[in-house]
């Protein structure tokens, strides 16, 4: 498909030499930085006049094409005219992801594969919710056909869920979309799943922890199956497993048979390790869990509860508690109760309280978008939009959640709570407390204070220690008011998003900011290593090193912010972005930190160019005639007429 920068990509190929000249190619938030073979053969001229380019100069080793904010459309462009698929700066990217802890890197792939989903999974749970309520009521039966086709709608993205998977997962891990699609499906195929289900063949490791059923074999090696609807983890390392063979194939196989076969190789590859090896150690993890739960009974039971409460949503998310549902079946089935599903009950009202807590502290309106769906979707026992969408990204309400629904799991058992049939989820499931032989209603009563208090603790606690960001100390603003970015009719006045000491652009060693060929503006010599939003915002770009954002107000002003000169070279452990490229940020609300020591001792400079990258819509744009300026001082004018 044409696109309108492939004339713009040309000239640049073009003018750095061609082709042959490149040796790689990266971008920042408002150039393309080349390393070049010989920089001689690039016409610095021609492209500093060519429309589209900002201007073209040699700095740090790099020769950099100075595009403005939309450099990410322009970089595509330019990397398929080389022949290369579109893509982001792989090598910073996976440096980055080196320096991360395991915990943070799990995070960031939780947020990165349900993200997209997060809607749809939100709708679905509503309207499970939604339906449970009317078969509750009389309204409906589980043999009407409405209920069926509304059922069906609600609980397709669920059953379905390892084939939603399949593709996000495939578009975090850089793997061919289709192929994590195929991932996904497979481990749904019916077959299989009836095969699960059926009668085994043999078992293997008898008597012993690792005690597993087989039901087929392949080549010979047999497979210890599961019915993988509904999972999360097996389809998403299966397709990070995917990723890396497809990587290997792309490299030995030959072009002429390259549009098949590497998708033929992964395939026949990543399936039967992930049936013969990701299955039997999520099966054995499962029994892990069930018998040092059922040891942990027998040495305490309000430990017992502690724990299962605690870390039930850890192993719901892992898959780990179908190790515990054969335990639940087969205690209902023989005495008639279970206490797993008394000790874990309380999880989604956790979750749901946590997030309500959420929705009312909260000004970011995006996260209040998705907030209140989210609690009435735990309510209602759904809690995957509330977990992989709002508290798990953000880790301490997923961990307030855990500590409130153990400490429900101990007063569980404490109070002899007992769970008696298969039934609901969240609130639907109370009648599964109900003693069938007696009637009696204590456990249910018992529960419903439980729940109560445990939701109380959630939501006090999310409340009080949660926080979109930090705001700076005296954002009571000079003189009791702050100013606003609508000051008056013909001008609009911005504060300052940084405190330190002023200088004019012209100070500035980059000759893309000095010459304002990117806009006009100021600099700022930061003192404090923390910047933000000086309005509310859009934020349109933000590099992914943190070290340049683009901010547009509602008042048309697109203001960009380059922290330091150069920096773009520095990893991990400089800066630390506070909210990512697309989110609505409000006056005030922290975007960065950085550590201005760092900069330094790496040889840079922090000199931070705030500019008004739109100059051009507007008459001019003035900075403040102060030497220094803090928080929320007028730091510039943007003049409309």
């Amino acid at each position: 498909m044409a696109s309108k920068y492939d004339d713009l990509a040309s000239i640049i190929v073009q003018n750095v030499g061609g082709e042959g000249n490149i040796n790689s190619l990266t971008h920042c938030v408002t150039r393309l930085r080349f390393q070049l073979k010989d920089s001689s053969k690039a016409n610095t001229e021609v492209l500093k006049n060519t429309e589209g380019v900002v201007t073209a100069l040699e700095s740090s080793g790099q020769y950099q094409v100075v595009i403005g904010t939309h450099v990410p459309d322009v970089y595509k462009v330019v990397m398929q005219s080389l022949g290369e698929a579109p893509r982001t700066n792989e090598a910073n990217e996976e440096e980055s992801n080196q320096k991360k802890g395991l915990f943070d890197k799990f995070i960031d792939m939780i947020s990165g594969v349900f993200t997209p989903i997060l809607n749809v999974l939100i709708a679905g749970g509503i309207l499970k919710g939604v339906l449970a309520l009317l078969v509750a009521i009389g309204v409906l039966t589980e043999t009407d056909g409405t209920y069926i086709i509304l059922q069906a709608t609600g609980d397709a993205i669920f059953y379905f869920f390892p084939i939603f998977l399949g593709l996000t997962a495939a578009r975090k891990f850089k793997a061919n979309e289709f192929i994590g699609i195929a991932i996904g499906a497979i481990m749904l195929y019916p077959t299989l799943i009836a095969a699960a289900d059926g009668e085994a063949i043999s078992t293997l490791f008898s008597g012993t922890l690792f005690e597993s059923k087989v039901y087929m074999t392949f080549l010979g090696i047999p497979v210890i199956l599961l019915n993988y609807s509904s999972t999360v983890i097996p389809v998403i390392v299966s397709v990070f497993l995917a990723s890396k063979i497809e990587k290997f194939f792309k490299r030995i196989s030959p072009g002429i048979i390259k549009m098949f076969f590497v998708p033929l190789g992964t395939l026949l590859v990543t399936i039967p390790l992930a049936l013969l090896v990701i299955g039997p150690l999520s099966t054995w993890a499962s029994n892990a869990v069930g018998a040092t739960t059922v040891a942990l009974n027998e040495i305490s039971p309000i430990l017992y509860g502690l724990f299962l409460g605690g870390l039930w949503q850890v192993f719901v998310m892992f898959g780990l508690h179908w190790g515990l549902i054969p335990i639940v079946i087969n205690n209902t089935l023989t005495i008639g109760y279970d206490t797993i599903f008394a000790a874990t009950f309380t999880a989604s009202f956790t979750q749901a309280a946590v997030v309500l807590a959420i929705y009312f502290k909260t000004k970011d309106k995006k996260l209040k978008a998705i907030s209140l769906p989210s609690f009435f979707s735990g309510l209602v026992g759904v809690t995957e939009p509330a977990i992989y969408g709002i508290t798990l990204p953000r880790k301490k309400p997923f961990i307030i959640s855990c500590i409130a629904t153990g400490i429900a799991g101990a007063a569980t058992m404490v109070l002899g709570i007992k769970f008696f049939a298969i039934g609901g989820l969240g609130v639907f499931g109370f009648p599964s407390f109900i003693d069938p032989e007696t009637g009696s209603m204590q456990g249910v009563i018992r529960l419903a204070i439980v729940t109560a208090g445990a939701m109380v603790i959630a939501f006090i606690l999310g409340y009080l220690l949660f926080k979109d960001e930090e705001t700076p100390q005296n954002n009571t603003i000079v003189k009791g008011e702050a100013p606003s970015v609508n000051a008056s009719k013909d001008d609009e006045e911005i504060v300052s998003p940084l405190k330190g000491e002023v200088i004019p652009l012209s100070q500035v060693k980059d000759e893309a900011f000095s010459t304002e060929a990117m806009g006009k503006g100021v600099a700022i010599i930061p003192t404090e290593g923390k910047l933000f939003a000086p309005a509310d915002a859009d934020v349109i770009s933000f590099y992914r090193t943190g070290h340049a954002i683009g901010l547009a107000f509602d008042n048309g002003v697109e203001l960009l912010i380059h922290v330091g000169q150069d920096t773009v070279k520095l990893k991990d452990g400089v800066f630390f972005p506070k909210v990512n490229q697309g989110d609505r940020v409000a006056k005030g609300q922290l975007l960065l930190e950085f550590d201005i020591g760092k900069i330094e001792q790496a040889g840079y400079s922090t000199v931070t160019p705030v500019i008004v990258a739109n100059t051009a819509n507007f008459a001019d744009v003035t900075g403040t005639t102060q030497t220094a300026v803090d928080y929320n001082d007028i730091l510039l004018t943007v003049h409309k007429s």
